[in-house]
C-alpha cells in the first residue's frame, strides 16, 4: 500500500482513487471473480504495474472497492418512530439487495469466509453497513441487549426473501418482518418499571 508521502503526491492520489473506483464498479456490476489486475487495469486505464504496486493481491483490491463502496453508503434519517423508521430501512437494505449488487458482493464474501482475516474483515464491514440505519433505530427505542434479534430477523427474512426466494419484498412483507421482529421485544419506554 501506499506510504504517507506518496499519498500527498496529487497524482498518485488521483490513481488510487480511480483504480478503486473502477474496482467498486467492476465488483458491484459483476462480482468478485471480475475484480483481477487485468480488468481493473483496463477499466481504469492505467497499467497492470501500477495496480501490482499498491495493491499486490487481489483482496488489496477487494478490500479497498468495499471500503469505497461502504464509504459511500446513505442510510435514511431516524423520525424517532421506531416502527417507521425499520420499514424505511428496511426498503433500502431490500432496494440493495434487489438490484443484485450488494448480493453480488456478500455471495464472493460468504464464499470465502474463513479463508482470510482480510475477508472476515469484509463480511462485517458489510454487515455492519448494510444495517447501519435499522440498528440505528433500534438503538434509540430499545434495551442494548435487544437489538441483535430484532435485527437478525428482519435482515435475515430479507435476505432469503430476495437473494434465495427471488422474490420482492413488498411493502406489506416488510411491514409483517418489522411487526415480527419487534414482537416480544420490551421497549424502553413501554417498560411498567417507568
Amino acid at each position: 500500500m501506499a506510504g504517507t508521502a506518496e499519498v500527498s503526491d496529487p497524482r498518485v492520489a488521483r490513481t488510487r482513487r480511480d483504480v478503486v473506483a473502477a474496482a467498486a464498479e467492476v465488483l458491484l456490476a459483476d462480482g468478485w471473480e471480475h475484480v483481477t489486475h487485468a480488468e481493473i487495469a483496463r477499466r481504469s486505464g492505467y497499467a497492470r504495474g501500477t495496480i501490482y504496486t499498491y495493491w499486490p493481491q487481489r483482496l488489496d483490491l477487494v478490500r479497498d472497492a468495499v471500503d469505497l463502496i461502504c464509504d459511500e453508503a446513505h442510510h435514511p434519517q431516524p423520525t424517532g418512530d421506531l416502527r417507521a423508521d425499520l420499514l424505511v430501512a428496511l426498503e433500502d437494505f431490500a432496494a440493495d439487495l434487489s438490484t443484485g449488487r450488494l448480493a453480488r458482493i456478500l455471495g464472493g464474501v460468504i464464499e470465502r469466509t474463513g479463508s482470510d482475516p482480510v475477508v472476515d474483515q469484509l463480511r462485517r464491514r458489510l454487515y455492519d453497513t448494510g444495517t447501519a440505519g435499522l440498528r440505528r433505530a433500534l438503538e434509540v427505542h430499545l434495551s442494548p441487549g435487544d437489538v441483535d434479534v430484532p435485527l437478525a430477523v428482519m435482515t435475515g427474512a430479507v435476505l432469503v426473501r430476495v437473494a434465495f426466494d427471488a422474490q420482492s419484498a413488498s411493502r406489506p412483507f416488510l411491514s409483517d418482518v418489522v411487526d415480527r421482529a419487534l414482537a416480544g421485544v420490551a421497549r424502553p419506554e413501554e417498560s411498567p418499571t417507568r
